[in-house]
């Protein structure tokens, strides 16, 4: 996938401190490298854009995560400066702008498609779906079917339905596996199981997974940690027909495996001689 940047705009979280003084630096430095022909329009995330070709987002991960299901449906490729906590999607720090700016000239990156989840309570993630009472005061029983088939019942806190791109998200902190982006594949994974023998579920993303429930007290999924829906009885998650596009550089710290051990100290002894 060729990378447009005609109309690229900047996008920052204004709840992040000084995102906005950065998105300016952004705009003006694209525009005076030559990267671009107009100066960069900037926005905040309550205004995105529909008609850019290029997203740029100043924040951490929520940011991202955020403009990449926005921008899923329309094709546009997202990049994301971090001026967050982790920033394990968001590729680069502010220091690092003249160097992003060279490797987009020299046209050193790539662009990943990332499998996505929608929900039949109209949300999409490109993380998680996390699925859990409205009120969490006791724990719920979920049934759950793959292509109608029942599969289990789950005795827990809830349900989390990742995709690889999310399995180091919530869903390994609950227990699941690190599955590579590139692979298609789904991850079920149960929040809190009261029971020795739930275990977590990697599934091929062409299955549709059903997740019931036989109580009547009010239940929601939450997409990626911000979009929240509520649905009584049963919801169904499948495949979302588009993808979210993230610009990759291609350096070396970018490979996904050297990000597992900076980011989370992945296979890192303590005391490593």
């Amino acid at each position: 996938m060729s990378l447009n940047l005609d109309n690229t705009g900047i996008i920052y979280n204004q709840d992040v401190n000084k995102s906005k003084d950065f998105a300016s630096q952004i705009s003006n430095s694209f525009y005076k490298s030559g990267l671009v022909k107009q100066l960069p329009k900037i926005f905040d995330m309550v205004n995105m854009p529909d008609d850019i070709t290029f997203a740029v987002t100043i924040g951490g991960d929520g940011t991202l995560l955020k403009c990449a299901r926005h921008y899923s449906k329309l094709n546009v490729p997202v990049f994301g400066f971090n001026m967050g906590r982790l920033g394990y999607l968001s590729q680069a720090l502010p220091d690092e702008l003249d160097f992003v700016i060279n490797k987009i000239k020299e046209h050193d990156f790539r662009i990943e498609k990332r499998l996505m989840l929608k929900s039949s309570a109209s949300n999409i993630a490109l993380n998680d779906m996390v699925i859990r009472k409205e009120i969490n005061a006791r724990t719920s029983v979920l049934d759950l079917s793959i292509n109608d088939k029942p599969v289990c019942s789950y005795m827990a806190d809830g349900l989390i339905i990742s995709t690889p791109t999310g399995s180091t998200a919530y869903a390994l902190s609950a227990g699941g596996p690190v599955i590579s982006p590139d692979i298609d594949c789904f991850i079920i994974v149960p929040i809190c199981p009261h029971t020795l023998t739930a275990r977590p579920v990697v599934i091929n993303s062409d299955e549709q997974i059903k997740i019931s429930i036989c109580e009547n007290t009010g239940y929601q999924i939450t997409a990626d940690g911000q979009d929240i829906k509520p649905f009584k009885k049963e919801v169904v998650i499948e495949k979302y027909e588009n993808f979210a596009k993230l610009l990759l550089l291609n350096k070396e710290k970018n490979d996904f495996y050297r990000i597992l051990r900076k980011k989370l100290h992945w296979g890192m002894a303590p005391n490593k001689c």
